[in-house]
C-alpha cells in the first residue's frame, strides 16, 4: 500500500503576466476517475483522482489555452494510457498526450494514440545511486526497439533521466534518430551547480537541437529554495543556461498535480511556478516562443 500524496492546491497565487494567445503548460497529469481508471497495483505512489475536467480548469485558472497530459508512473503502461486518450478525446483542440508505451504495443495502438493526439513517448531512465527512483514505466531496451516506429510517426521520445547520466547515456540516445525531450532541466539537484558535466551535457543537446528540455520542475530540482521574494532562486541559473543554450528547443510545464508530495509546506503553488518565467524570459517575445511557438510546434497543435 503506498502513502497517499497531497492534493493539489486549489487557491493559487495569480499570474503576473497574462500569456500570450495559444500558451501551453506542457507537463501535467491526469488521474481518475478510478472506478474507469484504476491505478497500477505495483505503483510508487498513490495520487488523489484529478481527471480531464480538473486539468482545464487548472489552464484557465492560469490563462493557458493548451496542455500536455503525461501518463504518470502510477498508471502503468498500456491500459493505463487510457486516462490520458479520454482526456484528449475530450478536448481535441486543447490538449496532446505523451503515452508511455510497452515491449508489446502494436501498430494499431500506436496509431490510435496518434489519432488521439499523442505525440511522444515516455522513457522512465531516473534512477539515483544506480537505482530505480519510480516503479513501472518502460526503459531504455524498450526505447531502442521502439524508435523506428515513433520516428515514423513523427514522435518524439520524452527521457525521465538524472542530467549527470547523460554524459554515459547521451550518445546512446543521439543513435536512434529522434527528437529528445529531457524531463524537468534532467531533475538537477541545484548543489550540483550548472558547470556540472551532465547539465553542460544537456545545454550542448539543445545548442545542437538533439534534445529539448522543459523547464519544469523547480520545486523539485531546489524544494523550498529561494524567498518568498525570489522563491526558486537558485534554479535560475539552469533555467537560464538552457534558454541561452538554445530558446527554440524549450518548453515550460507545471508539473500539476504536483504528486508525491506529503507535506503541505512544501506543495507547489502553481502561479507561483508560472510566474517564475517573469525571471526566466523576461521579454515577451521569447516568452512566446517557449510558451506558445515551440510546443505548437513540438506537440502538432
Amino acid at each position: 500500500m503506498t502513502r497517499p500524496c497531497l492534493p493539489a492546491l486549489e487557491h493559487i497565487t495569480a499570474p503576473a503576466f497574462q500569456a500570450p494567445a495559444g500558451a501551453c503548460d506542457s507537463h501535467a497529469h491526469v488521474f481518475g476517475p478510478y472506478h474507469r481508471f484504476p491505478l497500477a497495483s505495483d505503483r510508487s505512489y498513490t495520487p488523489a483522482a484529478y481527471p480531464a475536467e480538473a486539468f482545464i480548469a487548472h489552464l484557465d485558472q492560469l490563462g493557458l489555452e493548451r496542455g500536455v497530459l503525461v501518463t504518470a508512473s502510477a498508471s502503468g503502461t498500456g491500459v493505463g494510457n487510457q486516462v490520458v486518450l479520454d482526456a484528449l478525446r475530450q478536448y481535441p483542440a486543447r490538449l496532446r498526450g505523451v503515452a508511455v508505451p510497452a515491449a508489446d504495443t502494436t501498430d494499431a495502438e500506436l496509431d490510435d494514440w496518434h489519432a488521439a493526439g499523442v505525440r511522444g513517448a515516455r522513457f522512465n531512465l531516473y534512477q539515483l545511486h544506480g537505482h530505480a527512483v519510480y516503479r513501472n514505466g518502460s526503459g531504455i531496451e524498450v526505447l531502442e526497439a521502439i524508435a523506428p516506429r515513433l520516428r515514423e510517426r513523427g514522435w518524439h521520445a520524452q527521457i525521465w533521466i538524472h542530467a549527470p547520466d547523460l554524459v554515459e547515456m547521451g550518445p546512446r540516445l543521439k543513435k536512434l534518430g529522434i527528437p529528445l525531450v529531457v524531463d524537468h532541466m534532467g531533475r538537477m539537484a541545484t548543489a550540483r551547480g550548472v558547470n556540472d558535466p551532465g547539465f553542460q551535457t544537456l545545454c550542448a543537446l539543445l545548442a545542437e537541437g538533439a534534445a529539448w528540455t522543459k523547464i519544469s520542475g523547480a520545486d523539485r530540482n531546489n524544494a523550498g529554495g529561494g524567498t518568498a521574494a525570489t522563491p526558486y532562486a537558485e534554479v535560475d541559473p539552469f533555467a537560464r543556461a538552457l534558454i541561452a543554450a538554445n530558446p527554440d528547443q524549450v518548453v515550460w510545464g507545471s508539473d500539476w498535480p504536483h504528486i508525491n508530495y506529503f507535506d503541505p509546506a512544501d506543495m507547489p503553488d502553481d502561479g507561483v511556478l508560472l510566474n517564475l518565467l517573469t525571471r526566466w524570459l523576461p521579454d515577451a517575445a521569447t516568452r512566446e516562443r517557449v510558451l506558445v511557438t515551440n510546443p505548437a510546434r513540438l506537440y502538432d497543435f
